[in-house]
């Protein structure tokens, strides 16, 4: 084999597996952020004890095992996104809307930026190798399409079928 082939194997090799390596950090970093889970979490809280109760700041932190400044932020993009009232003070908060009115999708744009994109590239993949210069053509309808069918389960969910999961274990 001539030197010219064993530095391209070689070189092949290190791409290889500075891509398995950049693939376990992606896959330990690019996910969802708790953030939409949290919300949910927290939405499902205030529709089974707001008649009941104020659902308060400290309440749903409780219920939650969240850090109050962390489900204020949340209260405030629900709010902002029309989705809960907040009562200043102790006043509690409210679900705006039916429930039924209310989806992931709603839920998940709530919380996140407009543009979020679910999967994403490093900046600098390697112009010289033949997958690197091409990943985007061979990927980017695949993670679109993948994306496009998340939103539409999404879109198909309510917080009212969520909630009607979740009364068989509220006591």
């Amino acid at each position: 084999m001539s030197t010219d082939t064993t530095k391209y194997f070689h070189d092949v090799i290190v791409d290889i597996t500075t891509l398995v390596h950049y693939i376990d950090i992606q896959e330990k970093y690019m996910k969802i952020t708790s953030r939409f889970t949290l919300a949910i979490q927290t939405l499902l809280v205030i529709a089974c004890f707001s008649e009941k109760t104020k659902v308060t700041s400290t309440f749903l932190s409780n219920s939650t095992n969240s850090n109050p400044v962390i489900i204020r932020r949340i209260l405030g993009q629900l709010k902002k996104a029309g989705l809960v009232e907040i009562k200043a003070g102790v006043g509690g908060s409210y679900i705006k809307k039916p429930l039924d009115e209310i989806t992931l999708f709603d839920v998940f744009n709530a919380v996140n930026a407009a543009d979020y994109e679910i999967f994403s590239f490093h900046d600098n993949p390697e112009c010289n190798c033949p997958v690197g210069k091409n990943i985007h053509t061979i990927l980017d309808s695949h993670l679109l399409q993948i994306q496009e069918v998340m939103n539409h389960q999404m879109k198909s969910t309510s917080l009212a079928t969520l909630l009607e999961e979740t009364k068989p274990y509220i006591k």
